[in-house]
């Protein structure tokens, strides 16, 4: 990858906290000899950007850094909107793009249409927690890790890549490219979660990924790449609730904070990949990719689990660690999340069950919205479940304040699961699930469209972006 065709984004909501992460990933490209733009993609409203955006001015980077903010995305819409010439088609467009999940990062895919995008999130750093006795791997072993309680401190240390060269090894690449400390083989399956949702079966504290040979095409190109990830790994909501559980010493749930270390890994390319982890992603986007899902709930990425599976394509676990600190400002309550997941775990099945083609810039699935009866029972069943649990730890809490913090988030539980009464559930959660798949669909129809009108809009100048007046270093020390 040319630097000229590569850029760095970090998508955030929390302007506040990009600050650090910008001068980090600049300083780790810096010091591997690495020129590359950087971008900041913000979906704050005006008021936090005009709050905030003087944070952003008194960075200090080496490399020049660009910002795409509220003001930005309203024009670009009024670009879209104008080459369209259809007021009917205005809210579609604008969902596309939205402040949310997906709508921030289809804003990465447009404005870095033509290039190679690297995307790490806002609380992610360019470092690593690895073991300091690092063990073997097994056979058709690829990744293991171990969780460390938050005071376990000592046992592993931070170690740091050259992220921007990992990518370059695979990203664009046909198989047959990739360096031959590869592995290779059809997918990777999660030792602790199911394969097609990655929902935890069992709440463990360490797991591997396994490798699960099948036919990978020499000639198949690498479309996506991510490295590993350390700190707070991908974990589920239930399994916070699990952990809160499991510590009696604790009374926040939002404050849990045990560390995810590596104790070894490998690199690998694989023809389907359940694993995607947008957060530290990078993508060949030269002729176009499709759409993340435009939603709030927390699944936008899981369209790229089943477009990758097609023919021709392949991806990549790089040789390349990155680390994760679970970022409480502005996350939505355990409850909230827990709630959350549970729809995107339904949303998944059954987007995955009806896909029909998959093609260049979208994928088509038959799912209209519906949601059974069973579909709800199954949800609330399980959930109640875990609020038994719940209500079964504040009668053996050891203190108050324990006791107070249990209670507390088992009520929270039980109002976002509307009170666990079925049909007030169902009907509220139909009509959740019918509108997100409503816009999916729409937004897949019209996207093609979309990225053809920014192809030729970009070839004669660049899409609205500011170029930070920051403190421009000639060196990191």
């Amino acid at each position: 990858m040319e630097p000229e065709t590569t850029v760095f984004a970090i998508p955030t909501y929390r302007l506040r906290d990009v600050a650090e992460a910008i001068e980090a990933y600049d300083a780790n490209f810096w010091r591997n000899g690495h020129a590359v733009k950087l971008m900041v993609f913000d979906d704050s409203s005006v008021a936090n950007h005009e709050k905030y955006f003087p944070l952003l001015e008194n960075t200090r980077t080496v490399n020049e850094l660009y910002y795409v903010g509220p003001r930005e995305k309203e024009e670009f819409l009024g670009v879209l909107n104008r080459k369209l010439r259809d007021k009917k088609l205005e809210s579609l467009v604008k969902n596309l793009f939205r402040p949310s999940y997906g709508g921030n990062r289809n804003c990465t895919l447009m404005w870095t249409l033509g290039k190679f995008l690297i995307s790490s999130d806002d609380d992610m750093r360019p470092e690593a927690l690895i073991e300091d006795s690092p063990e073997s791997l097994g056979d058709d072993e690829i990744c293991r890790g171990r969780l460390y309680r938050a005071d376990e401190k000592k046992g592993y240390a931070r170690k740091s890549f050259d992220l921007l060269e990992a990518f370059d090894e695979v990203l664009g690449r046909k198989v047959s490219q990739v360096p031959p400390n590869y592995e290779k083989g059809d997918l990777l399956v999660d030792t602790s979660m199911d394969l097609e949702t990655n929902t935890t079966r069992e709440f463990t504290r360490d797991n591997s990924l396994m490798l699960q040979h099948g036919k990978l095409t020499r000639d198949a190109q690498i479309k996506i790449a991510q490295t590993f990830r350390t700190g707070t790994n991908d974990i589920d909501a239930l399994d916070y609730v699990s952990m809160f559980l499991d510590n009696e010493h604790q009374t926040d749930p939002q404050e849990l904070n045990d560390r995810y270390v590596l104790v070894n890994f490998r690199p690998v390319v694989t023809s389907k990949n359940w694993r995607i982890d947008c957060g530290v992603a990078g993508y060949d986007n030269r002729l176009g990719l499709p759409p993340f899902f435009p939603t709030r709930l927390r699944f936008e990425d899981y369209i790229y689990r089943l477009w990758v599976q097609q023919a021709g394509l392949a991806s990549a676990h790089v040789d390349a660690a990155q680390n994760h600190t679970k970022n409480n400002y502005m996350r939505n309550p355990l409850a909230t999340e827990v709630f959350n997941e549970e729809l995107c775990s339904l949303l998944k099945k059954k987007i995955k069950d009806s896909v029909y083609q998959r093609d260049d810039l979208f994928i088509k699935f038959h799912y209209q919205g519906e949601v059974t009866l069973q579909d709800s029972e199954e949800i609330l069943a399980r959930i109640a479940g875990v609020h038994a649990q719940v209500l079964t730890a504040v009668q053996t809490a050891a203190g108050e304040e324990r006791r107070q913090a249990l209670q507390l988030f088992a009520d929270s539980l039980s109002k976002a699961f509307y009170g666990f009464e079925p049909d007030f559930f169902q009907q509220n959660v139909s009509r959740i699930v019918d509108d997100v798949v409503s816009q999916i669909h729409a937004s897949l129809e019209i996207w093609p469209t979309l990225v053809e009108v920014c192809y030729y809009y970009k070839d004669k100048k660049p899409l609205p972006q500011i170029r930070v007046k920051n403190k421009r270093l000639e060196t990191h020390r």
